[in-house]
């Protein structure tokens, strides 16, 4: 008679375990993974070199870029791991150190390094290149700036049958999976967002053919992305640029506030510098 109440008990604490356990294991990812947590100066040094795990560097990049906001002089030891990481063959790394880099500009290590990402072939690592500059008064990431302003076609790298794998109005992150082509050889080839943005245009219905260069879809840009490059074109933004600036200025509700009213500041700051130019 006893056997089932000794039992009972054993259920309850392994119910009790597995909860727990359920608790434990989301908490320990998002610890794990999370870049806010502070790391001290030997677990920098470690995960700036872990190339098993690119999240770790990722952390370690994230933690830098506090303490120089922070100005804690003691980061300036990593300067020279920043800067080769700059070339480092994973692109989100990359990204990440062109960003870091941004943060101190009176690093004429970091100028330079950013300067050569303007040519890396990942559109993001050029645009976090290019924001970075701006930081040091450098205006040779514009144009890369004014793409960030406008729609950009999506084109088919190779010839094929297309299955579209987006809906017009879509949102999508970097690497979304926007169609996918299959080759007379039967091979595949997917075609992902080169960066966040919202499917705009659709001009390929899947089963059509494409050849190569064919635009499939327009891709508009995301509101994050927009806002940034009307605050970096506050200061480097030239008259010609008035016309896409202001095109965000008269938006409607499909921007939000925060991103039209920067746009009418920008105008403002460059109408500004016209008009202290002029004898």
């Amino acid at each position: 008679m006893r056997a089932p109440m000794t039992q009972r008990p054993r259920s309850i604490l392994l119910m009790i375990l597995l909860a727990f356990l359920f608790l434990l294991v989301p908490f320990l990812t998002w610890y794990l993974t999370w870049f806010g947590r502070p790391l001290t100066d030997r677990q920098i040094e470690r995960y700036l070199n872990d190339e098993e795990k690119p999240r770790h560097i990722q952390h370690a990049l994230s933690q830098i870029a506090d303490r120089i906001l922070r100005g804690d002089p003691s980061v300036r030891q990593w300067y020279p791991k920043i800067v080769s990481l700059a070339e480092h063959p994973r692109s989100e790394i990359r990204l990440m150190a062109a960003w870091v880099m941004g943060q101190d500009n009176r690093s004429a290590d970091f100028h330079r390094a950013l300067k050569r990402l303007l040519n890396d072939p990942i559109p993001m690592v050029r645009r976090n290149a290019a924001l970075g500059l701006v930081r040091f008064g450098d205006e040779s990431g514009r144009s890369e700036i004014q793409q960030m302003l406008r729609s950009e076609p999506i084109r088919a790298p190779e010839e094929g049958t297309v299955t579209v794998s987006t809906s017009l109005g879509d949102d999508v992150r970097t690497e979304t999976l926007l169609a996918r082509i299959r080759r007379a050889d039967g091979r595949q080839v997917d075609v992902r967002a080169p960066w966040p943005g919202r499917v705009e245009r659709l001009l390929i219905t899947g089963g059509a053919g494409v050849r190569a260069g064919d635009v499939i879809l327009w891709l508009a840009p995301e509101s994050q992305q927009v806002y940034e490059a009307l605050r970096a074109l506050y200061f480097i933004g030239r008259e010609e640029d008035l016309p896409e600036i202001e095109r965000y200025a008269r938006a409607g509700s499909e921007w939000p506030e925060a991103v039209r009213e920067q746009a009418r500041r920008t105008a403002h700051a460059i109408r500004q510098r016209r008009s202290l130019s002029i004898p």
